[in-house]
């Protein structure tokens, strides 16, 4: 029976990630880095440290990787203050609300640092719909080990046969599966080079996981 679902943020949530893009690409010219399209996309659902730990293994740079992440983090605080184009994905408050109205849990798994988290709850007013969340900043272990959508379930007071994850990355995917997590790839016009085949099913609309929909996979065993 499922009990909780376990939401990524960026991607799956709201699309943070051309705001992402813009930050990380001005702190790659900040230490003189060239990044290529490819190892970008691979970075895709690890938290911010994990990348800056690669990025100066990679390039040797002298900087530490929390130094990184602050240049990054400062970028996309002015970012985020000055772009008021920056909304929902299509579909998914309804999702949250026909979850919420049919008392799933609601868990916030993301690899996003909780300020970013507060930062996007408080202006799209979504603390009202979920139980709990949970930043992958804080966490020891990035996606995709399956720490996070551990912690998830747990907030959730879940076992994981009771949780469903929806994520949009080739590493959240891996992190909900290594979990023994039913997961729902979402594969949408913001999703880029990304690996949704371990992802027990995938949707490109969120009307085809509206609660009813849902439910009846889980009925029936997953």
């Amino acid at each position: 029976m499922l009990k909780s679902v376990l939401f990524d943020m960026d991607g799956v949530i709201v699309d943070t990630e051309p705001l992402h893009y813009k930050a990380y690409y001005r702190m790659f010219d900040d230490v003189n880095i060239q990044v290529s399209n490819e190892l970008y996309a691979s970075f895709t659902g690890q938290s911010t440290l994990s990348i800056c730990k690669i990025l100066c293994q990679k390039f040797n740079l002298n900087l530490g990787p929390e130094t990184l992440v602050d240049i990054k983090r400062e970028h996309f605080k002015h970012l985020f203050d000055s772009d008021m184009s920056l909304s929902l994905i299509d579909g998914v408050l309804d999702l949250i609300k026909d979850y919420h109205k049919n008392k799933l849990l609601l868990v916030l798994a993301s690899s996003a640092s909780m300020q970013n988290i507060h930062n996007i709850f408080e202006r799209f007013d979504l603390d009202q719909y979920f139980i709990a969340k949970i930043s992958g900043a804080d966490l020891k272990q990035s996606k995709p080990h399956p720490e996070i959508f551990e912690a998830a379930a747990m907030a959730a007071f879940c076992k994981p046969s009771e949780c469903m994850v929806i994520e949009d990355s080739t590493n959240g995917i891996q992190a909900a599966k290594a979990a023994g997590i039913y997961c729902v790839g979402y594969d949408s016009l913001h999703s880029h080079d990304q690996d949704y085949s371990l992802a027990d099913m995938v949707v490109s609309d969120f009307e085809d996981i509206a609660y009813d929909k849902i439910s009846e996979v889980f009925a029936v065993g997953c």
